[in-house]
C-alpha cells in the first residue's frame, strides 16, 4: 500500500456508528500496525483531518469539512437545493432526501427527517447500494449503459422480501424509471416504506443527483406526491442551470 493510500485507510475507518474510534481500532479497522497507525493518525490530527478528545479517541477533523463544501456534488448542492428540500418537506410532512451517485452507490447529501413517519434507515453521508433505494433508481436508470451492466451482473443484496434482486426484474424497472423520470419503490430498503423519486439535471441536462420523498405505504398513495415532488426537482434543476428546466418557477404547492 502507497503511503497515500495508508492515510485513507486510516479516514476511510471511519463511518457511520464509528464516528470516534481509539487507535486500536483505527490500526484493525485500517489493516495497520498500531505504530503505522499512531503515526498516521498524527499526521492527520496536526493537519486537522482527525481530532483527538480528551480520552484519547479521534474523530473527523473540520479541515475535511471545510474541503467537502467545495465539492460540487457535496455542499454547494444542498445550498442550491435546501429552499426546495425546505418546502417540499413542509408540503408533504415526508422524509426527504436529496442524493448524489458515487460508483454502483448512493450516497445522502442531505436529509430532512419528518417526526412521527416511517421508519428511515438512511442519514446524511451514508451510502446504499443503487438498486435498493427510490433515488438510487432514478441515478442508475440515468447512469451509463457500462455501469448499469455491472451491476446487473453482480449480485443484488436482499434487504427485505420485496427488494428488487432478479436482474432481469431491474432492468425492466430502469426502463420504466427512463420512461416515465419516477422511481417507485415499496418496501424495497425497509418495510412499510415507500420511497419515490426524481432526477435534478445540471447545466447540461445530465442528471447529476436525485430527489426523494418516503412515506409509509399506507399513509397516502405514492403517485399523489409526483407532482409537488418533480416540481421541486425541476425546481432545484433550474437553480443548477439545467435548459430543460428553464423558464419553470419551481414553486412547491402543499397537497
Amino acid at each position: 500500500m502507497t503511503a497515500a493510500g495508508r492515510l485513507l485507510s486510516v479516514l476511510d475507518a471511519f463511518a457511520p456508528g464509528r464516528s470516534t474510534l481509539t487507535l486500536s481500532e483505527i490500526s484493525r479497522r485500517a489493516g495497520l500496525s498500531l505504530t503505522t497507525a499512531h503515526r498516521l493518525a498524527g499526521e492527520l490530527v496536526n493537519w486537522g483531518a482527525l481530532e483527538r478528545d480528551a480520552d484519547g479517541r479521534y474523530r473527523i477533523g473540520l479541515h475535511l469539512l471545510e474541503l467537502a463544501a467545495l465539492a460540487p456534488r457535496g455542499l454547494e448542492l444542498r445550498e442550491l437545493a435546501q429552499p426546495f428540500l425546505e418546502d417540499l418537506f413542509h408540503s408533504t410532512r415526508a422524509h426527504v432526501h436529496l442524493a448524489v451517485r458515487d460508483g454502483a452507490e448512493v450516497v445522502y447529501v442531505e436529509t430532512i427527517r419528518a417526526r412521527g413517519a416511517v421508519t428511515v434507515l438512511s442519514r446524511l453521508g451514508q451510502r446504499w447500494p443503487l438498486h435498493a433505494t427510490g433515488t438510487g433508481l432514478v441515478l442508475l436508470a440515468f447512469a451509463g449503459h457500462e455501469l448499469q451492466e455491472h451491476v446487473l451482473a453482480r449480485p443484488l443484496k436482499r434487504y427485505t422480501h420485496r427488494t428488487v434482486t432478479d436482474p432481469r426484474v431491474l432492468r425492466r424497472t430502469l426502463a420504466e424509471v427512463r420512461r416515465t423520470g419516477i422511481a417507485v419503490a415499496e418496501e424495497q430498503l425497509t418495510l412499510e416504506g415507500v420511497a419515490v423519486a426524481a432526477p435534478i439535471r445540471g447545466p447540461g441536462d445530465e442528471v447529476v443527483a436525485a430527489l426523494g420523498l418516503v412515506v409509509h405505504m399506507n399513509e397516502c398513495e405514492p403517485r399523489a406526491l409526483v407532482p409537488v415532488m418533480t416540481a421541486a426537482a425541476r425546481g432545484i434543476s433550474r437553480a443548477l442551470g439545467a435548459p430543460s428546466a428553464k423558464g419553470y418557477g419551481g414553486a412547491v404547492k402543499g397537497r
